[in-house]
């Protein structure tokens, strides 16, 4: 299931095993007759492959099998039967393998077949691929359909449905498994967080919710996966999750899509798939649901991102956790056998139609040309159309050496995904420079500037990537509304309509770069705000998954009770991510309050952000005061401005880009103080990459503190600088802020903590659901809220009124009670929201 809104790239090796040579001929064979049904057809096995039973003891489906047992199941179908090799394309932070299987005809899985597999796809992904060998590629080749599952680890019932799929394809004769084996290559990927599974989270060890992380790739699972699958690129990628209730969810989707989504692909979801699903659950009775709650808009999902970066179906399955669990992974079965047996009797047309997705990319890039916003799901409308401007290049800038490593970050992501990158050899005079955030102009770009044109296959891709903006399409969000990874980086460049010849030669592969911490650090102490709440751990999580990984800094992680204990001496630096600062507070107690101010006051560097930026507030070792927003923004971009004389902006640059959503508005009177700051929301500084309304109440105020308080120094962050740990342009505001310098003297601080500011503390919500309406529709709202049992804050703002929902128990959207509903609700009620925002 898809949840909360809040999850330089980590680049592991990924470990692909060489398959065993099975057979020699590489022959296709003919597709079988489309009167075998696929599941009213009796399975007849061989009895080569094992039952679950007699290697693992129970059925599957009996209940969850370990993420170790799924290792050892599909080791033993892999191990007897010639139509399954097994490899390990990834090893998780606490060393636990990630094992595919890949299964097909014998003549498929030797060496040559493989290779001939991967050579074809290549070429169909090829718009300048000659059309008659694409066809005849297409008459003969076969698609390659991904089943994967388990990537949020507390929904285990994927996993059992991908390894019977996995027996049956290993062992079965009958019809309806041969017209799989006959006309496709079949990837099984059991479980893609094996150390959330055995530790019962969504997340992974590091807290990162996977299922966010496809585009950075910043954990070693997601790195793996997406390098195989750059290997063998799906037609097809099934993603099996769990989520509330007792029903199944399966495409079409709800709106947004997003704008760069090709229609073929939209075709296969809801005509090919979609269609068969809805007739076989008709069929036999089994309550479903489409067409609501789950979208197509963030570029960092599991269905996303195989459809933007490979030109797939991607294919989000749910299932409502609250049915037996033997029900569970028999509906997950269902769909997964019924979306390969439908690829596979549809290979010609998927084959021929995954060329021509190429080909109009490629065509569409020549043009310069941008796909527009669409709605499938009438009623909606859209309140905002993707511009008419025509973008044939964008350019990275790559002449200053401070932003080095985030340029590179870009293109090496860019490059792993199959996009062509070109490097211009002599300045280039460009018409129509349009810098990101900024109004065209004509300009002179430098030799050495990098240089993406949109003529590629990868079109899509590329748009998803380097947007200035993801022109949201209405306002509902279930994830953020802004990724754009030169923003996120914060690095200079732009795009061009024009038609250019520059001189330009070929990026070749960059390698990784993990540069880490050179010289002496301070010992650092993290303070987690709290063990149970889902912000918590997720902010947590980040920032050791930096400081790990890339930072290569030493730490030690603190919890309330241990600062009250007196754990914190030695400490000089302590971090405090995001959190619930009053549930903190009060789980300091009086001996962790003293312990903190007389660490601040001692000469101790207290950095804190979001609940770690409140808690300071609360402890008075700050003059900041914090309020709660009155706009509406889900997780957007904001340019800031950087005061160049604070040690915070080394290698920064004048402007950055923030990650805002919903944070808490500071204001700091004396400005000195103020090292970030929003621009005045009628300046030239002033944008928004994502979706707001009413953020013009941010113009003026801080983004960034930075007080001496006593001898020592407190640094707040508003909003989160370590967003989902791909947020790397403000995350070297956080590297400075560790590590950095002290101000300059002349700045006056407090001179001991001021009285606790209990009062100045925003609302204390946990993971919130969000309704805002305008005025004349809020008896409406009120009573649709009512009839669902929620419990909400009411705020107003001019004509707007914001309804508040707390989550005490930080539950995602589709695992929440009555959250998924509420959109369809207020839809069905006439009510034209301002967002409507999930958790």
């Amino acid at each position: 299931m898809r949840a909360s809104r809040l999850a330089v790239s980590l680049v592991a090796a990924a470990s692909l095993a060489t398959p065993t040579a099975v057979a020699t001929s590489a022959s296709a064979a003919p597709p079988s007759s489309p009167s075998c049904d696929p599941t009213r057809t009796t399975p007849a096995y061989r009895g080569k492959v094992p039952s679950p039973k007699q290697v693992l003891g129970v059925e599957l489906g009996d209940r969850e099998v370990t993420a170790a047992e799924s290792d050892r199941y599909l080791d033993a179908v892999a191990a007897s039967s010639e139509r399954v090799v097994s490899g390990t394309l990834a090893t998780t932070a606490q060393g636990r393998p990630l094992k595919y299987a890949i299964v097909g005809r014998p003549e498929l899985l030797t060496r040559a077949g493989l290779a001939r597999v991967r050579e074809d796809a290549a070429k169909l992904r090829d718009p300048k691929t000659p059309a008659k060998l694409a066809e005849q590629i297409a008459k003969r080749g076969v698609p390659i359909l991904w089943v994967s599952g388990n990537v949020h680890g507390n929904e285990p019932s994927g996993t059992d449905a991908a390894l019977k799929v996995l027996r049956d394809l290993g062992d079965r004769t009958d019809c309806a498994a041969r017209t799989i084996l006959d006309n496709a290559l079949v990837i099984v990927l059991p479980t893609q967080n094996p150390d959330g599974r055995t530790l019962n989270t969504r997340q992974n060890a590091y807290g990162f919710d996977m299922n966010r992380d496809w585009f950075a790739r910043t954990q070693p699972e997601v790195d793996g996966k997406l390098t195989m699958l750059n290997q063998y690129p799906p037609a097809l990628y099934i993603d099996a999750h769990e989520m509330g209730g007792t029903s199944f969810f399966f495409p079409p989707n709800a709106d947004p899509i997003y704008h760069e989504t090709p229609e073929q692909a939209i075709g296969w979801i809801n005509d090919i798939y979609g269609a068969a699903m809805a007739a076989e659950f008709t069929r036999q009775g089994i309550d479903y649901f489409n067409r609501d709650t789950y979208d197509l808009f963030y570029q960092g999902y599991g269905d996303t991102v195989p459809i933007s970066g490979f030109l797939a179906a991607g294919m989000t399955y749910e299932k409502g956790d609250e049915s037996p669990y033997p029900e569970r992974v028999k509906e997950h079965y269902l769909t997964q056998w019924v979306s390969l047996s439908q690829a596979a009797l549809n290979r010609h047309r998927i084959l021929t139609e995954w060329h021509q997705m190429a080909v109009d990319a490629y065509q569409q890039g020549v043009a310069g040309k941008l796909e527009p916003n669409q709605i499938y799901n009438p009623p909606n409308q859209i309140d905002r159309q993707v511009p008419d401007r025509l973008v044939r290049t964008y350019f990275l800038r790559a002449d200053d050496p401070a932003k080095g490593p985030e340029v590179r970050t870009i293109v090496r992501r860019l490059q792993r995904m199959g996009v062509r990158v070109d490097r211009l050899v002599r300045p280039l005079t460009v018409p129509d420079f349009k810098p990101y955030g900024r109004a065209e102009t004509r300009t002179t770009l430098p030799a050495g500037t990098y240089s993406i044109s949109m003529a590629q296959g990868q079109k899509h891709w590329i748009q998803a990537m380097l947007n200035e903006d993801s022109y949201t399409p209405f306002p509902y969000f279930y994830d953020v509304t802004a990724w754009s990874m030169p923003l996120l980086q914060n690095v200079a460049g732009g795009s061009s309509g024009a038609l250019l010849r520059p001189a330009t030669e070929p990026v070749p592969p960059l390698p990784s770069e993990t540069p880490g911490h050179a010289g002496n650090a301070p010992k650092i102490g993290i303070l987690q705000l709290s063990a149970t709440s889902s912000g918590a751990r997720q902010s947590t999580g980040w920032l050791r998954s930096r400081l790990d990984r890339e930072w290569k800094l030493p730490y030690t992680l603190l919890s309330p009770a241990d600062v009250a204990s007196g754990k914190l001496a030695g400490v000089r630096v302590l971090v405090v991510p995001n959190g619930p600062a009053e549930a903190a507070d009060k789980a300091l107690g009086d001996a962790g309050r003293t312990a903190l101010t007389t660490f601040v006051q001692d000469g101790g560097r207290y950095v804190g952000w979001q609940g770690g930026a409140q808690l300071a507030a609360r402890l008075g070792i700050t003059t900041d005061t914090f309020a709660d927003p009155t706009s509406d923004v889900p997780g957007s971009l904001f340019r800031v401005r950087v005061d160049g004389r604070s040690p915070l902006a080394r290698g920064v640059g004048d402007t950055a880009w923030q990650f805002y959503s919903y944070d808490p508005v500071i204001r700091q009177s004396d400005p000195a103080k103020v090292a970030v700051g929003y621009p005045d929301a009628s300046s030239a500084d002033w944008f928004v990459s994502g979706y707001e309304q009413g953020s013009a109440e941010l113009g003026g105020t801080a983004a960034v503190t930075d007080e001496p308080v006593g001898k020592g120094r407190t640094v707040l962050f508003g909003g989160e600088p370590n967003f989902r740990a791909f947020s790397d342009g403000t995350a070297k505001l956080l590297y400075n802020a560790l590590l950095g310098p002290d101000p300059k003297a002349g700045v006056s601080g407090l001179a001991t903590a001021r009285p606790r500011a209990v009062a100045n503390t925003p609302l204390q919500v946990e993971s919130p659901i969000r309704v805002s309406v305008k005025v004349g529709d809020a008896d409406r709202t009120v009573a649709i809220l009512r009839s669902v049992g929620a419990h909400y804050v009411e705020r107003r703002s001019g004509d707007v009124v914001h309804y508040v929902i707390d989550n005490p128990g930080g539950l995602p959207a589709d695992h929440h009670p009555f959250a998924g509903r509420l959109p369809s609700l207020i839809r069905q009620a006439g009510i034209t929201p301002v967002a409507v925002v999930l958790p």
